[in-house]
């Protein structure tokens, strides 16, 4: 059995450069890197130190081509993903910076600023910001940008097909980009196995969160224990499911008196309402 890994699901790719707190990898395949070594994702407020705690003026000689604001960038980004190198995730990280628009045209400017732009992050396909601070003329630009976070994961070793419930010899690990797509993956074998599939999956992919669903422990319209609790009492009644039910979601139920109550559906397949 593989061990544990801490950081469970990696929760989004925002929480994954902000959130996690993992001092080393316990997995066999966080290798180390080829020279030059990859940059280090800064675990807490990225979006700050990027703008505040890097605040990366990239001034001095005036910035002409594209060429030069496009290796600019590419600086500040491989600093920005560097952070904190005290703390790191078992990943190895790439970014590669792409190409300005040709047609534009930008005034000479003395400050460059590079930036993250609200509500984007450094991770996947994203872009950063480039305005001029200090020039004949304001302009902004963006670039895009492709952050790649290679790391262990699950990946199937055979299709599986939609409400399959995930045995041990369905996945292996091996090392995939997490950042591909932004449904988090499944780290460890406990949060995957014994879950359904939630469609048609194929061998080859790494289990991701939207992939999985716990199983159904009944369908709509089955007849299902409904225990009401409060004031130190319990009672336990039955109704009709109006919708499938698994562990944890909230469904409804309609009463034998044709009421209808709302609950979560336990372990057992009660609706707990409370």
């Amino acid at each position: 059995m593989l061990p544990a890994m801490p950081w469970a699901l990696c929760r989004t790719a925002a929480p994954c450069i902000e959130e996690f707190h993992v001092k080393s990898s316990p997995w066999p395949l966080a290798a180390p890197a080829p020279a030059p070594a990859p940059a280090v994702v800064q675990l807490r407020g990225l979006a700050g130190a990027v703008l505040a705690g890097l605040g990366l003026w990239l001034g001095g000689a005036q910035a002409q081509t594209h060429a030069e604001l496009e290796a600019m960038s590419q600086s500040w980004a491989d600093a920005a993903l560097r952070g904190d190198a005290g703390a790191a995730l078992p990943l190895r990280l790439h970014v590669q910076i792409g190409k300005l628009d040709s047609r534009l045209q930008l005034a000479a400017c003395a400050k460059v600023e590079p930036y993250l732009p609200a509500g984007t992050r450094l991770w996947g396909r994203t872009r950063i910001g480039l305005r001029c601070l200090q020039g004949p003329r304001a302009w902004n630009v963006y670039l895009p940008v492709t952050v790649q976070a290679f790391g262990p994961a699950w990946v199937l070793n055979n299709n599986v097909r939609q409400g399959e419930a995930l045995t041990a010899g369905d996945a292996s690990i091996a090392e995939v980009d997490w950042a591909e797509v932004d449904s988090p993956v499944a780290a460890n074998q406990p949060d995957w196995l014994g879950l359904e599939a939630a469609r048609h999956l194929q061998a080859g992919q790494a289990l991701r969160q939207n992939m999985l669903r716990p199983p159904q422990l009944f369908a709509m319209g089955a007849q299902v224990k409904v225990a009401v609790s409060g004031g130190g009492f319990t009672i336990v009644s039955s109704g009709r499911a109006m919708a499938a039910g698994a562990e944890g979601a909230n469904v409804r139920v309609r009463m034998d008196n044709g009421r209808l109550v709302s609950g979560t559906v336990n372990a057992q397949g009660v609706v707990e309402v409370k």
